[in-house]
């Protein structure tokens, strides 16, 4: 059978799954499919509201890599922002434009598609210690789980936390005993009914058909000028991205896809083809305006934790992005600015403590543990310090492997220790340390 034969059958069989999964428990993968909303629309809006993206092309095309991606991979895989880059453009955004912030994600993916085509990408992670893997998912579940608790809003802001926030996470919590329990599905719903009380009649949206056009030359092949301007901006916001993606997007995600899915490792998606995936949404999406996305941890965590089970959901997702986009397009955003952000904050936080929870197997500490999983347990724990305290992926990956190489050199050095040899009068050989 050829490659491309295989690769036929191997797409058939996840798109017969993705088919039966639905059949079985349709409530639950449309939940599923709207558990990384809480990561998507804050950023998606805020872009938009700054000038920094083209929403209609941002909900059409991300619509359409959800649909693919489902197709292709046939696990719950989000399409979300690049936080990275959306957070320096959100602070920058006097200075920051739309072609800056399509560009660096432009820079990221080209990146991405060399160390994916050459196999480095592949030899890169291969090296990782799953330590520093699981402090990765711990760090950013927790991280993700603060964001979530913080939107809730202050303390003093009490009617916004007590109206919304407080009865959407208990509702979270009574709800949580039952996986396939559609919650993400009936706190949307509760979203959309209190963003339409809120907002004017005016403000509704209407319809305004989609006109593709391109908006941007992230090349500089045919608007040099402008790419002039931006591409400074642009690498400097990609060159910060790049470790978040490789780590977050790439690795993390490859790792809680393993674990989420043990008994079915054809599911499992390898570094190099979410390198791809991801390399390939940007180099297309960029000419259109659309914001600058990757796949995600934490994403996927959260569309599991309401239900996802199969690419499925992710294509439910994709169908209503992409006619939400066609048919609305910036009508949109008067009623997603109304959205309620303590419904968000929930559903962050609950996806942070499913991706946090992933970290947390297989790493336990009692009286009893060995000297090996102590130390295994300090260098999951000095990842998930270092990303958390400097707030950057690449900080904690790099705390959490020297911690463990220096755990690996006083192994090879107690190894060459227990080596080392006299030869006594008699002319045998003795150890030298006894």
């Amino acid at each position: 059978m050829t490659a491309e034969m295989r690769l036929i059958n191997h797409l058939k069989s996840l798109n017969r799954d993705n088919l039966a999964v639905l059949r079985a428990s349709p409530a639950s993968e449309i939940s599923g499919a709207l558990g990384d909303l809480g990561t998507l629309l804050p950023l998606m809006i805020a872009l938009s509201l700054a000038h920094c993206i083209d929403l209609p092309s941002t909900l059409v095309f991300t619509g359409l890599f959800n649909v693919v991606t489902g197709m292709v991979f046939g696990i719950p895989l989000p399409v979300q922002p690049m936080k990275a880059i959306a957070a320096a453009v959100l602070s920058y955004s006097a200075q920051r434009t739309l072609p800056t912030t399509t560009t660096a994600g432009f820079f990221v993916s080209l990146t991405l598609l060399f160390l994916s085509t050459t196999n480095l990408l592949s030899l890169f992670t291969r090296y990782i210690p799953l330590q520093v893997i699981k402090g990765i998912q711990l760090g950013a579940g927790v991280r993700l789980a603060v964001t979530g608790t913080a939107s809730l809003g202050p303390l003093r802001n009490a009617d916004s936390l007590i109206v919304v926030g407080i009865p959407s996470f208990l509702f979270l919590l009574f709800t949580s005993r039952s996986p396939r329990f559609p919650t993400a599905l009936y706190l949307f719903l509760a979203g959309v009914v209190l963003a339409l009380l809120s907002t004017d009649m005016w403000e509704w949206p209407a319809i305004e058909i989609w006109k593709p056009k391109i908006r941007v030359d992230p090349t500089g092949l045919f608007d040099y000028f402008t790419f002039q301007e931006s591409w400074g901006d642009a690498a400097a916001m990609a060159v910060a991205q790049l470790p978040l993606t490789v780590l977050n997007s790439v690795v993390a995600v490859s790792a809680l896809a393993g674990g989420l899915y043990p008994d079915n490792q054809e599911k499992v998606p390898t570094v190099k083809s979410l390198g791809l995936s991801v390399g390939v949404m940007n180099v297309i999406g960029a000419w259109f305006g659309v914001m600058p996305v990757c796949h995600g941890s934490g994403g996927l965590a959260g569309q599991w934790r309401f239900g996802a089970r199969s690419g499925a959901s992710v294509m439910i997702l994709g169908l209503m992005k992409m006619v939400l986009g066609v048919f609305f397009g910036n009508s949109l955003l008067g009623i997603l600015e109304k959205f309620p952000r303590g419904v968000l904050g929930v559903m962050v936080l609950a996806a942070g403590l499913e991706l946090a929870k992933a970290g947390l197997m297989g790493v336990t500490l009692t009286a009893e543990t060995g000297r090996k999983e102590k130390e295994e347990w300090v260098v999951v724990m000095m990842t998930v310090l270092g990303l958390m305290g400097f707030r950057n992926d690449a900080a904690g990956f790099v705390m959490g492997m020297v911690t463990w190489g220096c755990y690996r050199g006083l192994d090879k050095l107690e190894r060459r220790r227990e080596r080392r040899v006299v030869v006594g009068d008699d002319g045998e050989r003795r150890p030298l340390l006894r």
